[in-house]
């Protein structure tokens, strides 16, 4: 996505139909990959965690019952590629771990990180970047962040226990250490208090997953794109879908990903929720993830 992109609050569909969700058709390859020793939490059913927060990644419809989003579509095209019926479960992002350890869901495909130390006890099947956004007020002065010295002295919303965080408090060592300004970090507790900090001038940047951030600067218009980056800088991050260790499941549902891709419902599920920019070419189980800090 380059700095500067808008998207338009009428492209997304909030409604409980969701009349524009593309499917997918069995994938016979993915199947014969599944474990029959497999538990599945439901019989014949996928049952799957999300961490309901904001479009485009996961919301409630405008029923305030519906799970939709962006998530939301790649796991009922996983469900349909495995032939199984999907159901969605709404959690809280702490309890998604135990949940799929204990087999309570058998998948979750919440905008999850692939870290060396979660490989421990869970795999995972990438489908998506990791892609942090810098946004702005829309009328500020700064036109591009791209590196630690362009934000010297700004003060700058973040997610505490991030991995955007630990990113930003280092850019912050960096600049500190070259005898620059340090910067002043900020919490906020939700976003429309992260808006109004940016719209009040209490706040020059907010630094936070970029798919979010992208729909409240559609939606709201006051804030812009001013620079995107990894998050797993310096590296590259994957998002996946995350199973049980060693369940039996994980394969398969990589190579449901990659009929999808090379089919192209991967693709238009992306696009309709404006995440082209995170699309990935190739699915892999559970490649090299962010390293132990």
């Amino acid at each position: 996505m380059l700095a500067g992109t808008t998207l338009h609050a009428q492209e997304f569909d909030l409604s409980p139909a969701q009349a524009g969700r593309v499917h997918a058709q069995p994938n016979p390859e993915a199947i014969a990959l599944l474990s029959p020793d497999f538990q599945w939490a439901k019989p014949d059913t996928l049952t799957v965690a999300v961490s309901v927060g904001e479009p485009p990644l996961a919301a409630f419809a405008d029923d305030s019952t519906t799970i939709i989003g962006a998530d939301p579509d790649i796991a009922l095209l996983i469900g349909e590629a495995l032939g199984k019926k999907v159901e969605l479960v709404s959690v809280a992002w702490a309890d998604w771990p135990l949940g799929v350890v204990s087999g309570k869901y058998d998948a979750v495909i919440s905008n999850v990180t692939v870290t060396e130390e979660r490989k421990e006890r869970l795999d995972f099947s990438t489908y998506r970047k990791d892609v942090l956004g810098w946004y702005v007020k829309s009328d500020s002065p700064i036109t591009q962040i791209k590196e630690p010295k362009d934000i010297a002295g700004l003060k700058v919303i973040t997610g505490a226990g991030t991995n955007q965080e630990k990113i930003l408090l280092e850019w912050d060592r960096q600049n500190v250490a070259a005898g620059l300004a340090p910067i002043e970090v900020q919490y906020y507790d939700d976003s429309a208090a992260a808006q109004l900090a940016i719209q009040s001038g209490r706040a020059d940047a907010q630094f936070n997953p970029n798919s979010s951030l992208a729909y409240a600067s559609a939606v709201n218009g006051g804030t812009k794109l001013v620079g995107t980056l990894s998050g797993g800088w310096p590296v590259n991050a994957d998002i996946a879908v995350t199973t049980r260790k060693d369940a039996g499941i994980a394969a398969a549902i990589t190579a449901a990903i990659n009929g999808l891709i090379k089919d192209g419902t991967y693709g238009e599920a992306l696009k309709r929720w404006n995440l082209s920019a995170e699309s990935i070419d190739t699915a892999a189980t559970n490649p090299p993830g962010l390293p132990r800090t």
